[in-house]
């Protein structure tokens, strides 16, 4: 068995999670790879260094470059070491995708396919990352600055390295770039991230049983809202929505397009259906069973009737001949007592603090 010690475990274990995530995160996938003028047609590559952050180069020199080719690149200062994770025509649509401005993105070159003297220089450098951000984490709070460093990543050469924090509100670390420089003897560059950023640096498992998409495959983050809870109804419970980093979860968005075009076929929720006995109101529906449930009294749930969508516009198109039907002749809903006294919850909850109902319990004597 093999034997680490405290300080070796931290740094494996932590290359051995950038190896992996780096392993996982699925690129865009490159379907023009097999075709020989591909590489014609543009010098440009994508190459992808510690978890999402990727760059774009010119391969000027025109070496035998595809994907999962490590490469040395130019940075500023020195170089860097990532993987090539794209090339040809698609990396200019994804440039023009990502809505990177070529008169200021400055496009630099690749130097030379990767060595292992630049690989292991390389695995060198990230081996500190973990004590670097301890170390810096440190340094922070000392200064009193109300900030956080999420993740450190050293460049390839050694001779620079990222600091990603998280603060709530503008943070001025002129004074503490400094300290860095004269502690760590790198140069220092400060980018702030958010909280769906940092779940995916830390990884975790999900409530899903699987590790966190944010951490394994998802390279964009898309804004998610609660419309697409609604959209899906589910229960608007902060609990249930909320993800490892406490905003609401990615995956709410996987099926919002299946929604939407199963919706399109429902009925609009504002239009009531006229019988001869009474009136029915909008109350759910169910857009992949293509049903909705109509209920007689517009602010609460009474005699609750669920149609298909077929039905409800058949109803809807003899009221508008000036006829009505007997009945909705639809079947009786069922309602869960649950869903529907969590229907009325406020999604946004989990971002307000709780005040404990009898004050601060702290003993005063």
């Amino acid at each position: 068995m093999k034997k680490y010690t405290i300080g070796a475990g931290h740094q494996e274990l932590n290359a051995a999670a950038t190896k992996r995530n780096s392993a996982h995160m699925l690129p865009v996938s490159d379907w023009l790879n097999d075709l020989p003028e591909n590489t014609q047609l543009t010098d440009l590559i994508e190459v992808q260094f510690k978890n999402t952050r990727k760059g774009y180069f010119h391969n000027s020199e025109h070496l035998p470059l595809e994907k999962g080719v490590k490469v040395v690149v130019e940075a500023n200062p020195g170089y860097d070491v990532g993987e090539v994770v794209l090339t040809g025509k698609l990396v200019e649509l994804q440039i023009k995708k990502n809505k990177i401005d070529a008169s200021r993105y400055e496009i630099r070159q690749v130097i030379r396919i990767a060595t292992e003297e630049d690989l292991e220089h390389a695995a060198q450098a990230h081996a500190r990352e973990h004590e670097t951000m301890i170390k810096a984490r440190e340094l922070a709070k000392s200064l009193g600055l109300e900030m956080k460093i999420g993740d450190v990543e050293y460049q390839g050469d050694g001779s620079k390295a990222i600091f990603f924090y998280i603060a709530d509100g503008r943070v001025d670390f002129r004074q503490l770039i400094k300290v860095y420089a004269e502690t760590f003897r790198i140069r220092v560059e400060m980018k702030q991230i958010g909280a769906r950023q940092e779940a995916g640096r830390i990884g975790g498992t999900g409530p899903c049983g699987r590790e966190l998409c944010c951490s394994t495959w998802m390279i964009n983050f898309s804004s998610v809202g609660t419309g697409a809870a609604r959209l899906q109804n589910i229960s608007p419970n902060p609990q249930k929505l909320a993800g490892m980093c406490a905003k609401l979860k990615c995956c709410l968005n996987y099926e919002v397009p299946v929604y939407e075009d199963a919706s399109k076929l429902l009925p609009a929720r504002h239009i009531e259906l006229e019988t001869k006995d009474a009136t029915f109101y909008f109350f759910s529906c169910d857009p992949l069973a293509g049903t909705v449930t109509y209920s007689s009294d517009p602010h609460m749930a009474a005699n609750l009737t669920t149609l298909t969508a077929a039905r409800a516009q058949e109803i809807i198109a003899m009221n508008n001949r000036g006829e009505k039907p007997d009945t909705l002749a639809g079947t009786r809903a069922v309602i869960s007592e649950i869903g529907y006294q969590t229907g009325h919850g406020d999604v946004t909850r989990f971002d307000k603090k709780k005040k404990h109902p009898h004050g601060d319990r702290r003993d005063r004597r």
